[in-house]
């Protein structure tokens, strides 16, 4: 990612600036933010380019809607006091920008907020049509939705190749200054905590890990299909028939790499989610009809060791279902440790939402080294080295 063109190296007086912005944030059922994290951190640009001389057009999408127009719950109507507010200017909202009889040059404020993107079907369509009415209000454009960089969308993909002028923001230049810190840059013991549910969402990023960590803890669903692997019995849990011999290919390849993969000698299990008792066995050993839905303790007390005498670590993916009170501890407990051995000098990156969820329910993000905006964007990164949507910002 070395010729990617960044925004300190453009000149935005007089200019108009459509900048792609990551302000997926969530809501409650009234449709007040809960979380301001991404509007603050995307709010860097903006200030930069109009620091500068520049106007900015806003584009962001939020939450999932249908592709078919209006849905109260997904405008960003919802967060356009918020903008305003940590912008401190009055930013104008556009909501009928694909109208044919639209003109942005009838607007004379400094910031424009375009609705959800994601309202129009074409958006996820990559069409080209539509980055042609986007590209129309600017001169140039700016991509700082490092969260949506893995995706094939129109304003992502397809607006920066008609553009005169494409760069990179603040906060991705930040999010690739930190990753490199992990893949190229990193001291050692690296630890990789890789968690969630599927081997098939982490294969590339665990080879990726095989050719640099010391160590890679697995959690999570997915350790039950490495533990299955090697013929434990795993009672009722979940876990991937199809990904069984890539799951002993990926051991046997640790071993020749000389890296350690830590799977879970202890399951928090129960026949159910939502009632029954919560019972510890041993994660090769698990009763029929129980599950296992967290790391047990002495699971714990292993990777707490492991994470203390690293040097660098990256996590991506919780330990267990970590929403369900009875089976937090395990995703809790990881969280403490990798902000303790952040507080004694390690170098940690968390991402992806469930990761930092636990991070900020426990209180423990300012004790970590950076928490990326990325998920998949994040996995995609370390594991390919590069990503399609920042390689159409190169100089």
């Amino acid at each position: 990612m070395d010729n990617i063109k960044f925004i300190n190296s453009v000149s935005f007086k007089n200019k108009i600036a459509i900048v792609r912005v990551d302000f997926n944030v969530p809501l409650d059922i009234n449709l007040k933010i809960t979380d301001k994290t991404r509007i603050k951190k995307g709010i860097s640009s903006i200030k930069h380019i109009i620091d500068k001389g520049g106007r900015c057009i806003i584009i962001s999408h939020l939450g999932r809607p249908k592709g078919r127009g209006y849905e109260k719950k997904f405008s960003l109507k919802n967060i356009l006091d918020c903008v305003s507010e940590e912008l401190k200017t009055n930013v104008k909202f556009i909501d009928n920008y694909y109208d044919e009889n639209f003109e942005i040059n009838d607007i004379s404020s400094k910031v424009i907020l375009l609705e959800n993107l994601r309202f129009y079907k074409q958006e996820k369509e990559n069409s080209i049509e539509f980055a042609k009415k986007l590209s129309s209000f600017a001169d140039i454009y700016v991509n700082d939705a490092f969260g949506t960089c893995h995706r094939e969308h129109s304003s992502i993909n397809m607006l920066p190749k008609l553009m005169k002028e494409s760069c990179a923001g603040l906060l991705i230049e930040e999010e690739i200054s930190n990753i490199n810190r992990i893949i190229n840059n990193y001291n050692k013991p690296l630890t990789a905590i890789l968690g969630g549910s599927k081997v098939s969402d982490k294969i590339k990023v665990i080879e990726k890990f095989l050719e640099i960590a010391d160590n890679i803890i697995i959690g999570g669903a997915m350790s039950n299909t490495f533990i299955k692997s090697m013929g434990g019995s795993i009672g009722n849990s979940l876990y991937e028939e199809n990904k069984l011999s890539h799951a002993l290919n990926i051991l046997d390849k640790a071993e020749k790499n000389n890296v350690q993969i830590f799977l879970p000698i202890d399951s928090r299990c129960s026949m159910s989610l939502i009632k029954g008792d919560v019972l510890i066995f041993k994660s090769n050993s698990i009763k029929e009809n129980y599950s296992s839905y967290d790391i047990g303790p002495k699971s714990v007390k292993i990777f707490d060791k492991i994470l203390n005498e690293s040097k660098t670590i990256i996590w991506n993916g919780p330990m267990g279902v970590f929403e369900n009170n009875n089976f937090s501890f395990g995703t809790d407990e990881v969280a403490k440790s990798i902000s303790n051995s952040t507080k004694n000098g390690s170098f940690s990156l968390v991402g992806g939402g469930d990761s930092i969820s636990a991070i900020k329910k426990n209180n423990k993000e300012c004790n970590i080294s950076f928490i990326s905006t990325g998920g998949g964007a994040l996995l995609e990164l370390i594991s390919k080295g590069r990503l399609t949507s920042l390689s159409l910002l190169s100089n």
